[in-house]
């Protein structure tokens, strides 16, 4: 399942209304999807990125964002939850990756302001191992 937030989920509305105009408009045949974004060619599902690349383009444009690949919007979604210091398994799972995939592809975007006070942490650990208490056999 898909989480939306309240951003997506009024671009969505959005969108299905412009959808619902199209279909009543003249001379527009009937969809023969119900999703909102609709294949071309009668299909039911969007299989290439070339049915919708050139609406993504103009809106890049109108945005004055910098022309980029559709996919590369995923990795936006995913740097900017983990920016945002949301839990690992949750964005894994909002991705269909493992938590060790999402990690190795982008561990890099998971510093923050607080990472000099996680390296402070470590003296403190170390020293509470070495006083820790010696077991029986002296280990």
């Amino acid at each position: 399942m898909i989480l939306l937030n309240e951003r997506a989920i009024h671009a969505q509305g959005k969108a299905r209304r412009l959808a619902d105009l199209r279909r009543i408009a003249p001379k527009s045949a009937p969809p023969t999807s119900p999703f909102v974004f609709q294949a071309g060619k009668g299909g039911m599902w969007i299989r290439e990125p070339s049915v919708t690349i050139k609406h993504f383009t103009l809106a890049l444009a109108s945005l004055s964002i910098r022309e980029r690949r559709q996919y590369d919007t995923r990795h936006t979604y995913a740097t900017m939850c983990l920016m945002a210091g949301m839990n690992l398994a949750f964005i894994a799972n909002q991705l269909g990756h493992s938590v060790e995939m999402l990690l190795s592809t982008y561990a890099k975007w998971i510093s923050s302001s607080s990472d000099w006070r996680e390296l402070e942490k470590l003296p403190a650990r170390v020293e509470l191992a070495r006083n820790w208490p010696k077991t029986d056999d002296g280990t």
